[in-house]
């Protein structure tokens, strides 16, 4: 008896195991359903950012005439977007951060000659794929009109006009100093100045996309003021007859995600019914790099 027979009848006896070989690896043959893909490099260096080539809608969209809300974060747009989609015919979508969808080609790879030969680059590939995807999401919801609200947007503007020349654009302002407490607030690790700074780099971003591509114009503080002149006004700019059910959005959430995640707008959104906004900042308290903002917008 060898010694390994000899081992294993002993161990067997003692703990019922056994020794055994490890049989070879085989390499599973490519393409098969065990095949390991092999880890992928870093992705290729895209060329810098151009404006797209003519949109021909015909054959180019599937979505008719999206609203894009344009505003900071911590602006009560999630209030706005559950109104909006309250309306019979606004489907207003959680934030979907379509500019995160981006498209690569391999270097020097067939794909991208193809794809250049039929006028197709990065950009206007992502077009395609965030109209679908947005064309998707309204055909689920059986309305007419998508409203999407990502406070990301506002730095991808120019973008999102050159995708959809037929867009649709409203601009959601708040006193830039109350957005600064209300992001200090909800991410304490963050000091009041920076957060000042980086909310500025919105409003910047919400002026710049306003001079170019126009639209309509709303204060969150008269939307808790007055929601009912308010929304008149936005289904006058949409070309839209006002529904009083706008206002009890509460019975819309339709199971959405809610934007931000913060307790606060969550017991807003819940409630159905709008609060006042919380007191202005006073002066002492408006961080120095917002107070040009604060003139412009006409809050101090």
């Amino acid at each position: 008896m060898s010694m390994l027979r000899k081992l294993n009848s002993k161990i067997g006896a003692t703990t019922g195991y056994q020794v055994r070989k490890v049989p070879p690896v085989r390499e599973p043959a490519p393409g098969s359903l065990n095949a390991i893909p092999k880890p992928r490099g870093p992705r290729p260096e895209r060329p810098a950012a151009v404006p797209m080539s003519h949109v021909d809608p015909a054959v180019d969209r599937l979505l008719e005439q999206p609203v894009f809300i344009l505003t900071s974060v911590r602006s009560g747009s999630t209030l706005l977007r559950m109104m909006l989609g309250a309306h019979s015919r606004l489907h207003a979508a959680h934030e979907l951060h379509l500019t995160g969808l981006e498209v690569y080609f391999k270097t020097h790879s067939p794909t991208e000659k193809s794809m250049r030969a039929l006028g197709l680059g990065y950009e206007e590939l992502e077009a395609l794929l965030w109209d679908r995807t947005l064309h998707r999401e309204l055909v689920k919801s059986g309305k007419s009109f998508i409203v999407e609200k990502t406070p990301g947007n506002a730095f991808a503007w120019r973008r999102i006009a050159e995708a959809w020349p037929d867009a649709r654009f409203v601009f959601l302002r708040r006193h830039p100093a109350a957005v600064a407490r209300s992001w200090h607030e909800a991410v304490p690790d963050r000091t009041r100045e920076d957060a000042a700074e980086r909310v500025l780099k919105y409003m910047e971003a919400m002026e710049e996309a306003h001079a170019e591509v126009g639209g309509h114009i709303l204060r969150y503080e008269d939307l808790t003021t007055d929601p009912a002149t308010e929304l008149r006004a936005i289904c006058r700019f949409l070309d839209l007859d006002f529904e009083p059910g706008m206002l009890d959005y509460g019975g819309s959430l339709e199971g959405a995600v809610l934007g931000g995640g913060f307790g606060d707008w969550n017991d807003k959104i819940r409630s159905g019914r709008v609060q006042p906004d919380r007191p202005a900042p006073t002066r002492d308290e408006i961080a120095e790099v917002l107070r040009p903002m604060c003139r412009e917008w006409g809050y101090v």
